[in-house]
């Protein structure tokens, strides 16, 4: 059981949360983890590299010198791999690295990402983080109250919320997602997470829904 202070705007600790790791995630498991995180930075690479192969490059076919008495070494087209401007011996071409683990195995990972940061005391609880207007300045000062000004931080909010959103997204090393959007790179990447009460009442909820239809 893990008993998490809740602040205000202010940075004033106005009450605590308890909250139970194991209803999150029961274990943490470091391997699904890494396998996620992986799977997630994978298919964000484009693949779109590409170099040409010796059939490829501009340049005659034709042998540069004959056979024997030249006393050069034995030498064929310009355009072979060892010399220069020639093409690759093994070209790169396009490629898709996207693939997908199990659904459920990476709904774990998410949840045991919220763990390791509320274990490792990498989560910060607010009472509430409305705003009537996008308000830059209003949640920079709120950043620096919590002690999270300068540090990559993603901000967890229980719904989509444009003001919080247009609030936050000019702040450099911030982050902002809603719990329906979160995943295990989302949460490991920056050093603390702050998360609403309402957001981490959304995560418990999506938790335990979970290990009941399971």
């Amino acid at each position: 059981m893990a008993s998490l202070p809740i602040f205000n705007r202010s940075g004033a600790e106005v009450g605590r949360y308890e909250v139970d790791l194991a209803e999150i995630a029961p274990k943490i498991s470091k391997q699904l983890l890494h396998d996620v995180v992986v799977m997630y930075q994978a298919n964000k690479r484009q693949g779109t590299v590409r170099t040409k192969s010796r059939a490829e490059v501009s340049g005659t076919s034709k042998k540069m010198y004959r056979q024997k008495g030249t006393g050069n070494a034995r030498a064929g087209s310009r355009r072979s791999p060892i010399r220069r401007g020639g093409g690759h011996a093994h070209s790169l071409l396009p490629r898709d690295y996207t693939y997908r683990l199990p659904r459920k195995a990476v709904q774990a990972a998410t949840r045991m990402a919220i763990a390791s940061k509320i274990k490792d005391n990498e989560l910060v609880v607010i009472d509430d983080l409305a705003f009537s207007a996008p308000k830059t300045k209003e949640m920079a000062s709120i950043l620096k109250a919590l002690g999270l000004g300068g540090t990559t931080t993603l901000i967890t909010i229980a719904a989509a919320d444009a003001n919080v959103y247009k609030s936050g997204r000019n702040i450099d090393k911030v982050t902002i997602s809603p719990v329906g959007e979160l995943n295990a790179l989302l949460i490991l990447q920056p050093r603390r997470m702050l998360v609403t009460r309402a957001a981490l009442d959304a995560i418990r909820q999506k938790a335990e829904t979970r290990k009941k239809a399971s």
